[in-house]
């Protein structure tokens, strides 16, 4: 059997937490491979200084945030929708450019669940244009099932037990950001 190479589409969905995690820690693989590597995180803001943007600006790493913090406290959806639409043309350009081995879209699954972009249209742009070897993790909840069907490995993170609900403790520096 002859095994071909291509550079893969993935996306990290489900309820449970990892998702974003299980992508930076691809992230910190391919960089030590001396693979190219970008992230795009579509909901966290820009004036964050979570823990993976503090690291990937000690690594080197190009990391941009496009959001205005978490979609649902949003008090101007349509700057947050036009912050994620400038979001994937940033995407667009980074994909388009094959300057990049792995490209990480952190969160992108929620501008097209909430319909900010069109599913469609989205994943046709990426049939047309992402360098056949160039790798893409999608991260989110609710991925789209046009998505998935596109993806070549999807994996869901589900919730077992979580410790804000289950036991009432607070995020950790770290662990959680």
């Amino acid at each position: 059997m002859i095994k071909k190479k291509k550079g893969l589409v993935i996306v990290n969905t489900g309820n449970g937490k990892g998702k974003s995690t299980a992508a930076f820690g691809t992230i910190l693989r391919a960089w030590g491979r001396g693979m190219r590597v970008c992230a795009i995180q579509f909901i966290k803001s820009e004036k964050g200084k979570w823990g993976e943007v503090k690291a990937a600006q000690k690594l080197g790493i190009e990391w941009i945030s496009t959001g205005d913090g978490f979609t649902w406290k949003s008090k101007n959806l349509d700057e947050t929708t036009a912050l994620a639409r400038h979001g994937w043309e940033i995407a667009q350009e980074k994909i388009a450019s094959d300057e990049y081995d792995l490209i990480v879209l952190d969160e992108f699954t929620y501008p097209l669940h909430f319909g900010w972009l069109d599913v469609s249209e989205v994943v046709a742009w990426l049939k047309e244009k992402k360098p056949l070897m160039q790798h893409l993790i999608i991260t989110g909840r609710n991925a789209p099932q046009e998505l998935i069907d596109f993806a070549d490995l999807v994996t869901e993170m589900k919730e077992i037990k979580h410790p804000y609900k289950d036991q009432e403790i607070s995020a950790q520096p770290g662990i959680e950001f």
